[in-house]
């Protein structure tokens, strides 16, 4: 069984809360840090564990074994300063994925100079996708939709490669639909239009899948 992916999510503010919500229902373990204690009130009951620190003090961070998470999300959105401050401490205790929200274009040039590559806007709308993609990182655009369904763009997972659309069977084994494939071109994917069922997969294809959620999860889950 694999172990629990583990994520800190620093700053609880409306959009950080989200985020940490959304991986703790994921059944990720999940450490929420903000430096207000009402903060932290508000969601300790929907996570592992939460915490009152200053995430600028590298000490008060590697208390919390910080440096050992699969990725850390840094969602402070008041104090642009704290925020600078609490990634450069990340970077300098070597955590090893580093996701940050910015506010502005500005912003982003900014941490784009520190060398931060998955930076976030601040919309409530992105957590589902945030939380998609820290828990499965092929996943790279998830839509949320009605009744525990969604549409995500994944990349093709390792059992799926080399396969027939109909060997894989996602109709009949998973329940889900392909919508269609992208696949490679140089250097951009284009879409492939209606594959055919002896359409095979290759290594770089992007699949756009629909279908309830517990069975996507699980189509990834059985062929990464």
């Amino acid at each position: 069984m694999k172990s629990k992916p583990r994520f800190a999510v620093i700053g609880i503010g409306r959009f950080g809360s989200a985020i940490a919500s959304k991986l703790a229902i994921k059944e990720a373990e999940v450490i929420a840090i903000d430096i207000s204690k009402d903060r932290i009130d508000s969601i300790k009951e929907s996570v592992t564990y939460s915490v009152v620190l200053d995430s600028t003090d590298k000490n008060a961070l590697l208390s919390q074994n910080i440096n050992e998470m699969d990725a850390v999300v840094v969602a402070i959105g008041e104090d642009f300063q704290a925020l600078l401050l609490t990634t450069f401490t990340l970077q300098e205790i070597n955590v090893k994925r580093i996701i940050v929200r910015a506010q502005d274009e500005a912003q982003k040039k900014i941490l784009n100079k520190m060398g931060i590559d998955e930076i976030l806007s601040p919309e409530e709308a992105v957590s589902d996708t945030v939380s998609e993609t820290l828990i499965n990182p092929s996943v790279l655009l998830t839509i949320p939709l009605p009744d525990s369904y969604e549409i995500i763009e994944v990349k093709a997972p390792r059992g799926a490669v080399n396969r027939t659309l109909h060997d894989i069977s996602l109709r009949q084994k998973y329940k889900l639909n392909l919508v269609t494939l992208l696949r490679k071109r140089g250097e951009h994917h284009h879409i492939l239009g209606v594959p055919e069922a002896t359409t095979v997969i290759e290594e770089d294809d992007l699949i756009l899948i629909f279908g309830k959620t517990k069975d996507i999860d699980r189509f990834i889950d059985i062929n990464e």
